[in-house]
This record gives structure tokens, C-alpha cells and sequence, in this order.
């Protein structure tokens, strides 16, 4: 009776085992269908949840389509998306995918890099993710992930780095068209890239821009990432990719909600720490109404305050 128990016990172990195989080699059963955006330009939406809803799809990803090859922007936050991706891609165009341009690397923008191993492409990110990658945070976020987006990451999920950092900007041309990528320094993370199909006029902002729903701020910068979104308001864009939410032809008014979100915030904090307010009191007593109806608000806002507000103090003592 005890073989057999044992034998029962390995045979339930060995098909849960097994399931869980099968679980992780399976595709997350999203839509991942491209959305054109331009002649060269498209991109896959995420959904508009934290970062664990939809089996981890919340972010965009976006792709330039040439003659002569493919340029990809950010490969999503597993790699099985990553693979979704990839197959998303190929379904466009079977050029060769020449170059990875990685916006930032928070987990739900880089995890999908292991999907395309084998494309032999070159990965890039700004020379300010290396303070992401040779920190602690990293490690953490992926111990995280493997528990919150199982099996979707798991023990087999690494980070890739990039094969190359960027410093400031590069433009090319690539199928006669041409592109800017641009290092826009410690925004939204410790590292930010942007990326302008010059020849179809459409941005691929990263997290730099956030479209229905309220931006995780994270590690930002608030005054250079202010000075950036002043400067995209500006700029000769018809369409902007944002890294979370859907596309727009109204730049302005895509660029307009992280702005002033943003800006908001920083001002509400700036006068708390210029009075001495302690943050819970400065936080209570901020009005939070213009804000409150958007998606993430009550998972990041408290959140985001409190990161500014810290900033804030450490920016008023070097002051001193």
C-alpha cells in the first residue's frame, strides 16, 4: 500500500510537473495584433492594468518596417510575449530584425529580449540603464515577476543587456527611411530612449508619455522629465506611440496628460516641502480630483507623491 501510495504521489508530481511545462511553452492568450500607424510605423497595445494584469501585456511595443530591414522598440515584459511579438512581426514583414532599441529597462519593456535570440539583432538602451542593471532593483523586480507573472517568468526568464549603450542621440537611414534615436537622459527611469520615424513623423515615446492612465513615475526625475515633455510639445510629431495606452494624432493632447499630471504633482510636493508639511498631512490635503477617474490611480498617485516628495527634500538640501 505504501509503493503505492508513493507511486501515486510521483505519478501526480510528474503530471503537475508536466502542466506546468506545457502552461509555460504556451503563447498568453492575448491579442497581439499590429496596428498601423503610419506607412513604416506600427504597434502592438497593451492593456491599461498594472503591471501583472493581462498576463503582463500593459505595455506597448512598436516596430519600423523597411526594405531592408526591421527596427523594433521595447519587447514587452515576458518571453513569451516577446515571442508574441516576434510572431506579430513576421506576420508584417520577414525582413531581417536589424535592431532593438530598448526604451527603458523596467521589467514590462525588456523581459520579451530572450524571444529574439536568434534574430541575431543588436539590442540598445540608454547609457543610464546601467545603473538599473548593475543595482540591486533588477534582480529584485525578476525574483518578483517569477512569483507574480508565473509561469509566464520563471526560473528560466533572464535579463538580457544590451549589446550597446547610447549616449545622447543616432540617426539613420534604413530602407530610405530614416531614423533619430534619441538618449533623453534619467526621466522616467534611470535611462530613457526615444525614437522618431523622421520620414513618417511618428514618435515612440517609451514611458517618457502615458495615455489613459496615470504614469508610474518610479525612479523619475521630475524637472528634466518636465523640460522633455515641454520639448516633445513642441516638436513636428503626427503620431505618438506612448509607452502605456493607445496611439494619438494629437500630439499635444497625449503629451498634455503626463505633463501636467507631473507637473501637479511636483508643484503640491514643492510647497509642502517649502513649508515644512509632513507628507501623509501635504498628501491628504492635496485635491487629487483631476486625476482620480484614471486607470492606476489608486495603485501609483500615493506612490508617486511620496518618490517627488522625497526628491523634493534632497533637491531643497543641496540647495542649501
Amino acid at each position: 500500500m505504501n509503493a503505492l501510495s508513493r507511486l501515486f504521489g510521483i505519478l501526480m508530481l510528474w503530471i503537475y510537473c508536466c502542466s506546468g511545462l506545457a502552461e509555460e511553452s504556451m503563447p498568453p492568450p492575448v491579442d497581439m495584433t499590429p496596428v498601423q500607424v503610419s506607412q513604416h510605423a506600427y504597434y502592438v497595445p497593451g492593456g491599461t492594468g498594472i503591471a501583472t494584469d493581462n498576463f503582463g501585456f500593459v505595455s506597448n511595443a512598436a516596430f519600423v518596417v523597411t526594405e531592408s530591414g526591421v527596427i523594433v522598440f521595447d519587447t514587452l515584459g515576458t518571453p513569451a510575449l516577446g515571442g508574441k511579438l516576434l510572431a506579430a512581426i513576421r506576420s508584417v514583414s520577414d525582413a531581417p530584425i536589424k535592431r532593438i532599441y530598448i526604451s527603458h529597462y523596467h521589467a514590462d519593456h525588456m523581459y520579451g529580449n530572450q524571444a529574439f535570440a536568434d534574430t541575431g539583432a543588436e539590442i540598445v538602451a540608454s547609457d543610464g540603464a546601467k545603473r538599473y542593471l548593475e543595482g540591486e532593483v533588477a534582480q529584485q523586480r525578476l525574483t518578483e515577476r517569477r512569483l507574480s507573472l508565473s509561469p509566464w517568468v520563471n526560473e528560466n526568464t533572464r535579463i538580457v543587456p544590451p549589446d550597446r549603450y547610447l549616449r545622447q542621440e543616432e540617426r539613420f537611414t534604413l530602407g530610405g527611411v530614416t531614423i533619430r534615436v534619441v538618449d533623453v537622459g534619467s526621466a522616467h527611469s534611470e535611462g530613457d530612449l526615444a525614437l522618431f520615424v523622421e520620414t513618417d513623423g511618428v514618435l515612440f515615446s517609451g514611458d517618457i508619455i502615458f495615455q489613459d492612465r496615470i504614469p508610474f513615475l518610479g525612479t523619475t526625475n521630475s524637472a528634466e522629465w518636465l523640460e522633455v515633455l515641454e520639448e516633445m510639445e513642441r516638436a513636428d510629431v503626427a503620431v505618438i506611440v506612448p509607452g502605456h495606452g493607445k496611439a494619438a494624432e494629437n500630439p499635444r493632447e497625449i503629451v498634455s496628460l503626463t505633463k501636467n499630471y507631473l507637473a501637479y504633482v511636483r508643484a503640491s510636493m514643492q510647497q509642502a516641502v517649502a513649508d515644512w508639511i509632513p507628507f501623509d498631512e501635504a498628501y491628504e490635503a492635496t485635491d487629487w480630483g483631476d486625476f482620480f477617474e484614471y486607470p492606476a490611480f489608486l495603485e501609483a498617485n500615493r506612490r508617486n507623491a511620496y518618490g517627488i516628495y522625497l526628491s523634493l527634500e534632497q533637491e531643497s538640501l543641496k540647495s542649501q
